[in-house]
């Protein structure tokens, strides 16, 4: 798996009693809405796949409305700017946190192109495949079933999610994206008619706490960072910059292609700074 390790964590005092009543207070709602939503996600699921086949036009909004009722608990404002694409494509956006799916998902349907490791996690795999999330091997020999994948959930009028820098950060930059990812997007059926537009994400920590609050990489595991997040007395904000989306033919090869978006997510995150 890959993992980024440019940076230590921050020291982050362990919470308190006050702490710990915030993130009970907090998680309780939380796990109740999480797991709640998947109940009525997996209800759904079965009608919707009798009279929809693969679309999902009522469970990809249940996961809108969990993810926006999430933000909403954590009490984690987010600033949106320009307008997020519909429709089939893609979207490719800078990774710094698990907070990212919750964002991301939470201003309308996408579906999340994970790396193949993920869907055999505990927990978090199986949310991920109940949402429809598709796992692939990002190998560059494995370009042409990725795209056979690709032209298939776009044909479905899915918005593809993709983060190219193949692992979450601090935070605190934007790392290169990976271009072998893009190669998919060159096939013939799909190189004249989609498009990706570039998302630049930047998170602001609570007032006094290290910049690089929110961020997950490197051995942090999941369980400290989410009680972190649930036990702060105050939160701080997101910033989501919506860029135009950019036509896959004008560009010549994927590496052209992936230094453009790139271009445009380091544009926008410095911009929300």
């Amino acid at each position: 798996m890959s993992t980024w390790h440019g940076a230590a964590p921050p020291e982050v005092a362990p919470p308190g009693a006050a702490g710990w009543m915030r993130a009970v207070a907090r998680g309780i709602p939380m796990a109740l809405v999480v797991f709640g939503g998947l109940a009525v996600l997996l209800l759904v699921r079965g009608p919707e796949r009798l009279l929809s086949g693969h679309d999902r036009p009522v469970t990809s909004w249940i996961t809108v409305c969990v993810c926006r009722a999430v933000l909403r608990i954590f009490g984690i404002p987010v600033q949106r700017h320009g307008t997020p694409a519909g429709g089939g494509g893609a979207t490719v956006a800078n990774h710094v946190s698990w907070l990212d799916i919750f964002v991301l998902n939470a201003a309308r349907p996408v579906t999340f192109v994970s790396k193949a490791e993920v869907e055999g996690w505990p927990g978090i795999g199986w949310l991920a495949r109940a949402t429809g999330t598709l796992f692939i091997r990002r190998d560059r020999r494995e370009a042409r079933a990725q795209a056979d994948l690709f032209a298939d959930r776009l044909a479905r009028g899915e918005r593809l999610l993709v983060f190219p820098e193949g692992t979450s950060t601090d935070g605190q930059r934007v790392l290169p994206f990976k271009p072998t990812l893009f190669e998919a997007f060159f096939d013939d059926r799909l190189r004249h008619a989609a498009s990706v537009q570039p998302v630049s994400l930047r998170y602001e920590a609570p007032e006094g706490a290290p910049a690089a609050f929110y961020g997950w990489w490197g051995d942090m595991d999941f369980g400290p960072s989410l009680l972190r997040a649930l036990a702060a007395r105050r939160q701080g904000r997101v910033s989501v910059v919506y860029h135009p989306a950019v036509p896959v033919d004008a560009h010549p090869n994927r590496k052209s292609l992936a230094h453009a978006l790139e271009t445009k997510v380091r544009e926008g995150y410095a911009e929300a700074i």
